[in-house]
């Protein structure tokens, strides 16, 4: 991966390309606002921190790729990113998730970045230490063991019986056994290792409510840590056993402490939260009464002081979201961003409008990026030792067919060439490699993606097709 921390806008939109077409206003604007988070991060003076995030509001219709683009972005900044869905949220006061949730969420996340990166580092250590657990259980070490004798001790090896030549020969022998695990020889053999469990029962506490849920995971945190884990004997092979026991070493390397401490900085500097189906939340224009608008307006109310900043409690310590990059979305179709209360849209300053796909954005969506559609499906062909040829014309028909339904049905955006692509090839899928053997050479032609999908158009009841 690229190092995050020196590119450019531009390099930026460039890696957001090789994976979504078109929409370069947004690609521009999320761009700019990673490349502020470096530019924040290097600033010398103490206005460092009055330099908050200008947080983006995505209007768009669905599948034209807002969410694709958020998920891009972080995996470029190799940032703590969580999505959730507005909608998903209730008001304080009533059962349901509260906005705070969606912070917690982040921190988990970071957690787990920082984690698999502390373990990176220490991974040759913890593999020597697996290797040694494997070897101890293939051939078990003989030890010199101290002996009383009249008050004098000692670790003679010929008072227990262990003549120095033995010695000799279980080392050779060990060292011999070593050479053969690293060189793979020994992956079937089986061994029996002791693996650590979990240390105890969840907590749960009858009729707690609306009892702080960060009170009981730190609860729960404080007595799973007092419980000794349980460890049990479980004989696998040792390719099983360097999987199970490399976890296990890897996590003894790493100081926790440290690890929570740089996550919290993390998500605070780095982290990304987007909440996609704002718009499920806005009023639709209306105004006063009662009813569902005055929930929504309450969820509203309560992702404020989150997008505006403030101290969220984690069963990791306290974060602050000052600094935390809010990217919001929605289509917008019944409501306006003007219907969201004003102190909400003034925390989006950056709005983006993404444009509808075009029957040419489909052709480009069909061939252009790394994860293309047809792409994948030479890769799924591939593994069947089938190949798979899609002709010019034949995406040229598909890319037709997907926009000729999004136009006369439901507007889906790209998500409707999987329906397309779906339709067109499951047939394939089922017979490989059953009735299509390996070797086979299938082509898909203009012709028989017309008539495949003749009667896709015809039949107004795609509820099974779309996702």
């Amino acid at each position: 991966m690229i190092d995050s921390k020196y590119l450019t806008p531009k390099q930026i939109v460039e890696e957001l390309d090789k994976y979504i077409i078109g929409q370069y206003e947004a690609k521009r604007n999320v761009a700019i606002a990673l490349r502020n988070r470096w530019r924040r991060m290097h600033v010398k003076s103490d206005i460092q921190n009055e330099i908050v995030p200008n947080n983006i509001l995505m209007i768009g219709a669905t599948g034209v790729g807002k969410t694709e683009i958020a998920r891009r972005l972080a995996k470029i900044a190799d940032a703590p990113f969580v999505k959730v869905e507005a909608s998903k949220f209730t008001e304080v006061g009533y059962v349901g998730r509260d906005v705070e949730s969606m912070v917690r969420d982040l921190v988990e996340q970071s957690v787990t970045l920082v984690k698999a990166g502390k373990k990176e580092a220490v991974k040759e250590k913890a593999a020597q230490a697996v290797e040694d657990i494997i070897l101890d259980a293939l051939i078990p070490p003989l030890r010199q063991q101290p002996v009383r004798n009249q008050g004098f001790s000692s670790t003679d090896s010929s008072s227990q019986g262990i003549p120095e030549g033995d010695l000799e020969l279980n080392e050779r022998t060990r060292n011999h056994f070593r050479e053969k695990i690293r060189n793979g020889e020994m992956e079937e053999r089986k061994i029996e290792i002791n693996i650590k469990g979990s240390s105890g029962a969840n907590v749960g506490m009858v009729g707690a409510g609306m009892m702080d849920e960060v009170s009981m995971m730190n609860l729960q945190e404080m007595i799973n840590g007092m419980l000794p884990k349980k460890s049990k004997k479980r004989k696998v092979t040792v390719g099983e056993a360097r999987k199970m026991l490399l976890e296990e070493e890897a996590s003894k390397l790493i100081d926790m402490d440290e690890v929570k401490e740089e996550a919290i900085r993390r998500a605070e500097e780095a982290g990304i939260i987007f909440i996609d189906e704002i718009d499920k939340i806005a009023s639709g224009g209306k105004k006063g009464g009662g009813g569902p608008d005055v929930s929504r307006e309450g969820v509203q109310r309560d992702l404020l002081p989150i997008v505006e900043g403030s101290s969220v409690n984690t069963k990791y310590g306290v974060i602050k979201t000052d600094h935390v990059l809010f990217v919001a979305a929605g289509a917008f179709h019944i409501s306006k961003p003007s219907d969201l209360i004003p102190e909400l849209q003034g925390r989006f300053p950056i709005r983006v409008e993404l444009d509808n796909l075009t029957k040419e954005d489909f052709i480009r969506i069909l061939k252009e990026p790394k994860n293309a559609l047809t792409k994948q499906y030479l890769a799924l062909f591939e593994a069947e030792g089938v190949k798979i040829d899609f002709s010019d014309e034949a995406i040229d028909e598909i890319a037709n067919m997907a926009f000729t339904i999004n136009a006369e049905i439901e507007n889906i955006g790209a998500r409707r060439l999987h329906t397309v692509m779906s339709k067109l090839l499951n047939e394939f899928l089922f017979d490989v490699p059953d009735k299509i053997a390996q070797n086979t050479h299938i082509e898909i032609n203009a012709d028989m993606v017309r008539t495949k999908l003749s009667g896709l158009i015809k039949n107004r009841d795609l509820s099974e097709y779309i996702l």
